[in-house]
Order: structure tokens, then C-alpha cells, then sequence
């Protein structure tokens, strides 16, 4: 038969896989079989009963919530996507999982947290000689320690994942939310807002659609160089953001899904100058984001990454 639902996506199932998968409860399986081997259902009412079964289930698993970048994200949406798989999702609905042990997965935690992003920067402490003191990107443009086009990209590719941190108080904030605090400046506003819609959605000016950051980029509604940049932080981050969706995807998803095309994959996974859009102030070279972020160093209280300077 064919099963559109629970991950089967339009293909041609048997009717013992579906019997035996774990849509169907032991309990239900057992009863199925009684009723076919005591003559009690036919082998056509099978077939039309255990699509039914599996449409039953996945729709429950629409039900079943995780926390996303901006809203909750259904285990229906993370099965879609490919961070979940069948099993994983008929765990969920018949209770055998919970959704904080399936969060905490490492293969799904990376798509709703992500992997980190550069945080702020590490500076030898003026008030406690031989210590290191964190501070926020935009502090350390302001005080000189960091330019501020190194400040401005980095802080772009913060919101571009999601959202801006406080490395100080260990808190994620909208753009609006930062620069309501102080941690971005009322000067860089627009442009963080702007890089924030590659988690939020560009507005597709015929449409209206939220489009996402690709998308934007095909249509030119972002400078190229631009969206090469953010979506390359994206991917080093934990996966592309699904905008509507409201988590990463991984890349291959994100390939099928449109959220970029051959010529863009071949750019982002061979680092040449197209992606070098950071720059380490440091040693004064252009590099990947990727890159960058693996010269920084884990807080070991918090997790976060810092860029030792």
C-alpha cells in the first residue's frame, strides 16, 4: 500500500512493515492478527486500516512539541526534516521517549540549539592583573579592541543564528531585546535586523511568503557576498535555519528543501574567498567562520565560545 504519513512519503510499504512498525502498538498488532488469522478481517481491510493507523499516529506526533529558535517546532517538522527518524518519532507518541531525553540527543540538540556561536571575546583583565575578562562584542568595538567591521559581521552572524548573546550574563536576546539593553548599539540596528531575517523569514516583495535567507539571496533582495557569509555561519553552527520552521536543517535536507542549489553547496563546503568573510584580529587573515570559531575557546562554566585576543 501506499503511506504518505509517518515518514514514508508516498512510497509503496508492505503490509507486514507496516503492521510490524512502530505506529502500531504491540497490544494492536496482536489484535490485528488474531482478527486475520480467526477470518475476522480480510486482507483488503488491512490495507486500508493500517494507513489509517499510521495517519493516526503521525498526527498525534503534531501534538508533540519541542522548543525551536522562535516557536515550537512539532516532532511531525523535526521527522520531515531528517533529524528525527520513524522510530524515533513512534517513541514520542506512544510515551516511550520523552521530549526532553529525544532534546537532548545529540544528532537533535545541534538542530534546535544549535553548536555555538562566537560569543564575545576574551581580554587580559584590567582590574585583576593576570585573569582574563569576557566581553560582549559590541563592548569590544567600543573599546577599541575589536574594528568595527569585525565587530559589525560577527554581530550579524550572532543574529543570523538566532539570536544575540550576552556572554557576560549567559543570555540569548532578539536583536530588538539588544539593543534595548545595550548589548547592540541604536547605529548598527538595521543592519542586525536585516541579518536577523535569515532566522525570521525575508518578505517576498510580490508574494508576501516569508522566504528564506537563499531564497532572499536568488531573488537579489540580499547582496550575494552578504548571504554567502550568513548562510556559511548557519552551517557552521549546527545547519541552515528552515525560517517558518523554526530550526536548523541539516544540509542535505536543506538541498532538497531549496534552501540552496548546487553551485552554493560547492561554494560552502570548498572554502575560498567567497566564504572568508570574518576576520581574525588576531593574526589579520580572512577566514571562514567556521574557522574563526574553531580558534576560539569554551567557557567552561557556560559552554559558550570566546575569541581569546
Amino acid at each position: 500500500v501506499e503511506v504518505s504519513a509517518g515518514g514514508f512519503h508516498g512510497r509503496k510499504v508492505s503490509l507486514w512493515e507496516l503492521l510490524f512498525s512502530k505506529f502500531v502498538l504491540e497490544a494492536k498488532r496482536r489484535e490485528l492478527l488474531g482478527q486475520l488469522g480467526g477470518g475476522g478481517l480480510a486482507l483488503a481491510e488491512l490495507a486500508t486500516l493500517l494507513p489509517l493507523l499510521v495517519e493516526e499516529a503521525t498526527q498525534r506526533s503534531s501534538s508533540v512539541k519541542f522548543t525551536g529558535l522562535r516557536r515550537q517546532v512539532s516532532a511531525s517538522d523535526l521527522l520531515d526534516s531528517g533529524i528525527i527518524d520513524t522510530d524515533t518519532l513512534a517513541d514520542l507518541v506512544q510515551g516511550a521517549k520523552t521530549v526532553q531525553e529525544v532534546t537532548q540527543m545529540t544528532s537533535v540538540k545541534r538542530y534546535l540549539d544549535g553548536t555555538g556561536v562566537i560569543a564575545g571575546v576574551l581580554v587580559p583583565s584590567k582590574a585583576e592583573p593576570g585573569k582574563m575578562e569576557k566581553m560582549s562584542i559590541y563592548q569590544a568595538m567600543w573599546k577599541g579592541i575589536l574594528r568595527q567591521g569585525t565587530a559589525l559581521v560577527l554581530l550579524e552572524a550572532q543574529a543570523a543564528t538566532g539570536f544575540l548573546v550576552d556572554p557576560v550574563k549567559n543570555q540569548k536576546l532578539s536583536v530588538d531585546e539588544a539593543v534595548s539593553s545595550g548589548l547592540g548599539g541604536s547605529e548598527l540596528h538595521e543592519k542586525l535586523l536585516s541579518a536577523e531575517r535569515a532566522v525570521t523569514g525575508y518578505s517576498d516583495p510580490y508574494t508576501g511568503d516569508k522566504i528564506s535567507l537563499f531564497q532572499a539571496m536568488k531573488k537579489e533582495l540580499i547582496v550575494r557576498d552578504h548571504g554567502i557569509r550568513l548562510l556559511e555561519a548557519q552551517i557552521a553552527t549546527g545547519g541552515t535555519d528552515g525560517t517558518a520552521h523554526s530550526h536548523r536543517r541539516p544540509v542535505g535536507a536543506a538541498y532538497k528543501r531549496g534552501y540552496f542549489d548546487q553551485e552554493m553547496s560547492q561554494i560552502l563546503s570548498d572554502p575560498g574567498d567567497d566564504t572568508k568573510g570574518f576576520f581574525d584580529p588576531n593574526t589579520h587573515e580572512n577566514l571562514t567562520y567556521l574557522q574563526l570559531l574553531r580558534r576560539c575557546v569554551p567557557d567552561p562554566d557556560t559552554g559558550l565560545y570566546f575569541l581569546n585576543i
